[in-house]
């Protein structure tokens, strides 16, 4: 008894000495780190009054556009032909030329991406990953008009050669797809390396110790403990897909068809809007508004995606002790 009494205090007096210990840490005046966490927090506040600045410019002048008599939302959201210029405001088109390039995007960047992370992270050796991986980051300094050019002068004529020049047209949202796809291939590998590499060797050893193949082991061991990591590399691919600008302003086509065949020229809602604040637009017209209105749009498509990126990786993170 009289042992666990004296156990007791001494734990006691422990927690009251580290206690000490770290107020007097926290009195201390430390000028660097005051001038660290004071811009931290500057920059954490512009970041968030930015984005504030956009929700808000993108819905004031989307509301102006909703507000006229002309457009409904319902209209906005089901019809399929736009073209503001006679009063037709069906969006259907702007998206499914959207999600079909970014589609093919992610078929091209999810199995070649993580494929090429397995490999980084389970079979190169040190002086492989030292060399390899800087190159496939060479991928993401490339500046997109350059994939755009890609696309149209390269992607589109060997895709004519296979196909016939009869069925595939010169602008289509196939090849602006595929080489969106190399376009976010380093974004894709790069996060599901990290989280590869993030998997504790331990498992790796287990796996080894009864009996698996480093095949084996990286498919039915590592990947599932790095799967929200993975997961989240992949929905920031398709967002990072949803987004882009200039590859599909190029090589997609500038005219606004709802089709479902990828050989077909057809318009994003980037290409759109890369295609019509180019030119001498007046204000508070149907044009000018309908940019905020699928800006906005935009916006609140890759948040969502953002959001279940969150959430995914949320549910499926392992911890490791």
């Amino acid at each position: 008894m009289e042992n666990q009494l004296l156990k007791i205090r001494s734990t006691k007096d422990k927690l009251i000495e580290t206690n000490e210990i770290s107020q007097q840490l926290r009195k201390r005046l430390r000028l660097s780190e005051t001038l660290i966490q004071t811009l931290l927090l500057i920059f954490g506040a512009v970041s968030i009054l930015t984005t504030l600045g956009i929700v808000y410019e993108l819905g004031k002048e989307s509301w102006l556009f909703f507000g006229r008599e002309e457009v409904s939302l319902v209209e906005f959201l089901t019809t399929t032909t736009w073209q503001p210029v006679a009063g037709k405001f069906g969006v259907l088109p702007l998206i499914n030329a959207t999600l079909m390039t970014s589609f093919f995007a992610m078929l091209v960047s999810l199995p070649l991406g993580l494929s090429a992370a397995i490999y980084l992270s389970e079979y190169a050796s040190a002086r492989a990953r030292s060399l390899l991986k800087p190159i496939l980051e060479i991928l993401a300094g490339i500046p997109t008009v350059v994939y755009g050019y890609f696309a149209l002068t390269f992607m589109t004529p060997l895709l004519r050669s296979i196909f016939g020049s009869d069925t595939v047209q010169i602008y289509n949202t196939l090849s602006a797809g595929l080489v969106m796809g190399i376009m976010i291939l380093p974004l894709v590998s790069s996060m599901s390396e990290d989280a590869l590499n993030a998997v504790p060797n331990s498992l790796r050893e287990a796996a080894y110790s009864l009996g698996a193949t480093r095949l084996e082991t990286a498919i039915k061991v590592v990947v599932p403990a790095a799967l929200s990591g993975i997961v989240a590399a992949f929905i920031l691919g398709v967002s990072r897909a949803v987004g882009e600008t200039m590859i599909v302003a190029i090589a997609a086509g500038s005219g606004p068809a709802f089709t479902l065949n990828p050989f077909r020229a057809a318009e994003t809602m980037t290409g759109y809007i890369a295609r019509i604040s180019g030119g001498d637009l007046a204000y508070d017209t149907p044009d000018y508004n309908s940019i905020f209105a699928i800006g906005l749009l935009l916006f609140l498509v890759t948040l969502v995606l953002n959001m279940i990126s969150r959430r995914i990786a949320a549910r499926f993170r392992e911890v490791y002790e």
